[in-house]
């Protein structure tokens, strides 16, 4: 897609303005989804990431039993479709006789949460943070980067371990543990594109007409970076419920019996070869919403900034 042009209202009144902003959004957008029509792989993603989001809002209104509801005389009942099966637990039940489909539902809302709120809040900061470094450069630039390369030198999964293991498990312990590390590759990608971008004459004439740098960065830059940021974005959030599924698998994140779907495949794997349904539908919602996550970030990729493959 072609980089946006800043469009100043100075020029012309805020109404106007603000009308050509909206009718540039509407033709930027019915330009995506026709492109993304055409991406079979990227609407598949969609379709399913959207059903997932579904299931995360209206999971408290759909589920047909208490995801925390103990019921020991039902424990470890197969699937329905199965040998002493029952249709009341479609998906059978646990250890403790826990409905697993309406465990399995209720822990979509975990991990999209999870997914949501690490992306967004180190979006937040990378962008904050690159965009200050990659503009002003100097000590500021230097500290940063050096602090963002110290953090790279961990591996994701022992950082986080360490994290969780001294704060901590719990939902927000978690979302910090995640966060911690998580700006850095926001603050690489925004940074190394605002060097590029100072330097072209859009931003010169910007500073020829007395704009201030808040501004320059604000409504000049950022425009031309947003389409790299939202693709970086979506393909992290993937990894970021991989890791939550992760950490809650080896005890450090959300807590059983709290339906989360690492913590579910956890406690399955105690009972692989008497009770399977536990561990695989848990670690088959994982699959299933990661790929769609995936598949709709590389045709977002594709279709947004080609130049993120040389990140990945």
């Amino acid at each position: 897609m072609s980089q946006i042009q800043p469009i100043s209202p100075d020029k012309m009144s805020k109404r106007d303005y603000y009308l050509t902003r909206l009718r540039l959004t509407g033709k930027n957008f019915k330009e995506f989804m026709g492109k993304m029509s055409r991406n079979p792989s990227g609407m598949f993603g969609l379709i399913i990431f959207l059903f997932f989001v579904f299931l995360a809002i209206a999971g408290p209104y759909i589920v047909p039993k208490d995801p925390m509801a103990i019921s020991l005389t039902d424990r470890l009942l197969p699937p329905f479709w199965m040998e002493g099966g029952s249709r009341e637990h479609l998906l059978g039940t646990d250890q403790l006789g826990m409905d697993l489909f309406s465990r399995i539902i209720a822990g979509t809302r975990i991990s999209l949460l999870i997914g949501v709120l690490t992306v967004s809040i180190s979006i937040v900061i990378g962008t904050v943070l690159g965009l200050l470094a990659g503009y002003y450069r100097g000590i500021l630039d230097t500290v940063l980067a050096r602090f963002a390369d110290l953090l790279l030198s961990f591996p994701w999964l022992i950082f986080a371990i360490f994290t969780m293991a001294v704060i901590g498990p719990g939902f927000y312990n978690l979302v910090f543990a995640l966060t911690f590390k998580g700006w850095v590759g926001f603050f690489r990608l925004v940074r190394g594109d605002v060097m590029a971008e100072k330097t072209k004459e859009y931003v010169d004439a910007a500073k020829a007409l007395g704009q201030s740098d808040l501004n320059i960065m604000a409504r000049e830059i950022m425009p031309n970076i947003l389409n790299s940021i939202i693709v970086l974005g979506t393909l992290r959030m993937g990894f970021m419920i991989i890791m939550e599924a992760s950490l809650s698998f080896l005890g450090l994140g959300i807590q059983y019996p709290e339906p989360a779907w690492g913590s579910i495949v956890n406690i399955g794997r105690d009972h692989m070869l008497s009770a399977w349904w536990i561990s695989t539908f848990a670690g088959v919602a994982i699959l299933v919403l990661v790929l769609a996550i995936n598949m709709l970030g590389e045709s977002l990729r594709d279709i947004l900034d080609p130049r993120l493959r040389r990140i990945e």
